[in-house]
């Protein structure tokens, strides 16, 4: 019982306001809602647009370190081609 009441010893004093400040979020957030998802389509298109550039440039890098890598497995092998066929003669 004294749990209880310590509960709600301050509920009666602080109802009234906080059932006017729900009553005022309830009529203000379809005003102000859709305001501030308004407000944030830019900034989420720029940061869409920033990660579509980060991941094209990203895939070129990987595509051109693939290509150097490539090329020096093919000069490496030529060139191991190259020292057997030395030996060999």
């Amino acid at each position: 019982m004294a749990l209880w009441e310590g509960i709600t010893e301050g509920f009666g004093k602080s109802l009234v306001p906080n059932l006017l400040v729900g009553a005022a979020a309830v009529v203000v957030a379809p005003i102000v809602v859709p305001a501030v998802l308004a407000g944030l389509r830019p900034v989420a298109k720029t940061a869409i647009k920033g990660g579509i550039y980060v991941f094209d440039k990203a895939q070129d890098m990987v595509a051109e370190a693939g290509e150097q890598l490539s090329d020096l497995v093919a000069e490496s092998r030529a060139e191991m081609a190259a020292s057997a066929a030395a030996r060999d003669r």
